[in-house]
Parts: C-alpha cells; sequence; structure tokens
C-alpha cells in the first residue's frame, strides 16, 4: 500500500470511534445527574414504570426524567416498552449505577468528569502559558473525593485493607498509634478509631474544610481518641511517632511528594509500617495500553492530578507515576521493604506495604 493510500476499514473503524466519544462524554455528564439526583437508585426499587411515575418516586420534574430516560434508553443503560412506555433498569446494571453497589457505582465516579470539566479554560491557559490550576477552583473535588473513597473505606477499610498487613489488626486492638497523611474528610481516621477505640488516630490535611469535616464526624460519634491538623504533608513535623501511617490517593498529587515519602518515613517508629493507596498503573505509557481506566486515569491526571501540582511550584508527578516509580520513591525515601497487593473491591489502587527497619 502506498503512503497515500487510506486503509478504508481503519477509516470506518476510527469514524465509528469518534462517533463513539461524543456519545460517551455526553453520558458520563448524564449518569452524573442520574447519580446525583437519585433517579438510578429509584429506578432500581421500581417495577416497570412510566416517566411521570419514576419522575414522582424521585421527586424530580417530569419533563427533565422523561428526556434523560431517552438518553438512557439509547445507551442502553435503560430498558423501554414502547407500547406501555415504560422504562426499567436490568437488576445487572444497577449493580454499577445505584448507591447500593457501594465502591462498584460507576455513577458515582462519573462525577469526577463533571468536575474536570469546571476547570477545563483553566488548564487550557495551562496549556498556552504553563503553571498549574490551585485546588481552590476545584469546587466540588472534597466532595466527590468523599464519597467515592467513603464508599471503599464502608466495603473495605476494616475487613479487608487493614488486614493487609499481617497481624495489624490484633496490633490495632491492643492499641497504636495511628496516622493518615491527606485524610481529606478524615473518614478513614474515624472508621479506624471507631473500631479500635484503643488506638490513637490523627488525620493531617492541607484543607481547613476537609478537616473540619472529620472532626464534625468524630464528634458524631463520640470518638475520644481522633484528633486532626491542618498540616502540609511535607512538613508534617514528627520524629518517630507513629506505629502506622496510611495515605488513600493523597500521594501523587502532592507538591513534593519525595518530601512527603520522607516525612512518612521519619515519622514512624522503628519496625513502623507505611500502608500506601495510590493508582494501579504501570509507570510505562506502553504497559498502559490494555488498563481499562487509562484514558480516564490520564484524563485526570491532565487536569487534576498534575495542574494542582504544578499551581505549587511542584514536581507535577501525575496521577500514572506507576508502580515502578512508586517502589523506587518509597526505597529512596529509606523504606526497607516495599509490597505490593490489590483489593476487590477497590479496582483503581495498589496497595503499598512499606517497612521502617
Amino acid at each position: 500500500m502506498s503512503e497515500t493510500t487510506l486503509d478504508t476499514t481503519r477509516l470506518e473503524a476510527f469514524g465509528q470511534q469518534m462517533g463513539d466519544v461524543l456519545n460517551h462524554g455526553t453520558l458520563a455528564l448524564l449518569m452524573n445527574i442520574g447519580h446525583q439526583v437519585g433517579l438510578y437508585d429509584a429506578l432500581a426499587e421500581l417495577p416497570p414504570a412510566t416517566s411521570h411515575e419514576i419522575a414522582g418516586a424521585a421527586g424530580l420534574q417530569e419533563r427533565y426524567v422523561r428526556e434523560w430516560l431517552g438518553a438512557m434508553t439509547v445507551a442502553r443503560i435503560v430498558e423501554y416498552d414502547a407500547r406501555d412506555r415504560t422504562y426499567w433498569l436490568p437488576r445487572e446494571h444497577a449493580a454499577f449505577l445505584t448507591r447500593a453497589a457501594g465502591p462498584q457505582n460507576v455513577a458515582a465516579t462519573t462525577q469526577f468528569v463533571s468536575m474536570l470539566a469546571e476547570v477545563e479554560s483553566s488548564v487550557v491557559e495551562c496549556f498556552r502559558r504553563g503553571g498549574g490550576v490551585p485546588y481552590s477552583e476545584y469546587a466540588e473535588f472534597h466532595r466527590v473525593m468523599a464519597e467515592n473513597s467513603g464508599a471503599v473505606f464502608d466495603t473495605a477499610l476494616i475487613d479487608a485493607i487493614l488486614p493487609l498487613v499481617p497481624g495489624l489488626p490484633s496490633r490495632l486492638s491492643a492499641g497504636v498509634d495511628v496516622a493518615d497523611v491527606g485524610c481529606g474528610s478524615g473518614h478513614a481516621v474515624n472508621l479506624i478509631a471507631a473500631a479500635y477505640p484503643r488506638s490513637r488516630c490523627v488525620g493531617y490535611d492541607f484543607s481547613a474544610g476537609g478537616i473540619a469535616a472529620g472532626q464534625a464526624e468524630a464528634a458524631a460519634l463520640g470518638l475520644a481518641n481522633t484528633e486532626f491538623f491542618v498540616r502540609d504533608a511535607a512538613d508534617l513535623g514528627e520524629h518517630e511517632r507513629f506505629d502506622l501511617v496510611t495515605a488513600f490517593d493523597a500521594i501523587h498529587d502532592q507538591a513534593h511528594p519525595a518530601q512527603v515519602l520522607a516525612a512518612v518515613w521519619e515519622s514512624l517508629r522503628p519496625g513502623g509500617v507505611f500502608l500506601m493507596v495510590d493508582i494501579q498503573a504501570s509507570s510505562d505509557l506502553e504497559d498502559n495500553l490494555e488498563h481499562p481506566f487509562a484514558t480516564f486515569l490520564y484524563g485526570l491526571s491532565t487536569m487534576h492530578c498534575m495542574p494542582v501540582s504544578l499551581s505549587l511550584d511542584g514536581d507535577g508527578l501525575g496521577t500514572v507515576w506507576g508502580e515502578q516509580k512508586a517502589c523506587q520513591m518509597l526505597t529512596d525515601a529509606g523504606f526497607s521493604s516495599v509490597e505490593t497487593t490489590h483489593v476487590e473491591a477497590d479496582a483503581f489502587n495498589t496497595y503499598y506495604i512499606c517497612r521502617k527497619g
């Protein structure tokens, strides 16, 4: 074939792929709306129902619900009976779209797409002029992050994640000192404190709003073994204070991740464990071609994790820093051993068990 001859099969396939981009991009925005207003949850509880019945069950405006149902029908998300003009959500689809699905709820994850769209113009300027986008421009970040990570914590933190470290549950029961770096709204801290009342748990985050949310939840739960501090993770200022430090999706978007890892190492007592949870991917682009969430992750990196780091004159490590890079940086920080594993309830992350010798 000459260089000027087009492969028509490839041309048609790519044209179809581009059409899918328009459909799927719009679908993600509509799924986000469906999640926020509870339409998937309402559909999951209903038999085949009209748009009026669905809108009534969800407490929403019928005209908007009917248009949304049209999009969901052509996208093959919901089923439609043209004779009765009724819609229903198959149980197999509900398993990925409702709040009852917990961490499998993809509709909740589509909130990230809408969040990124809010800063599109700022990111465009970064492409032209450099620099970054500060956290303050992501108005929905903490709420979206808390909802998505909270679903994993509620499902798996106590029964599946903490037991990844051999002997850790028994040590927590006896009482140890725990810190969560980049704790966000503090839900993980409060879950650990509630499950292990003899342990003392501290949450650190740069966000005053996140820390306030953690303190409010601790007060509502009547927890006396938690503390929360507004503090830069790179400057914890703690020396051999903790037996366990955790970081849930909080390292790769730091301004200077190497400094944070060094601060975590310094804060641990000899023999202490750092349980780091971060994006499951390879450091090599070519290894991520078959990654089921690769486009989503590189998009998150381009429009959130890298810009927020660069806005602080940071390293801009990016979301897809990958396991190889992470293991090297953990070793460079001083950890004597680094093991990786995974949790069934968390499809996005790798779990690093790091020990201070």
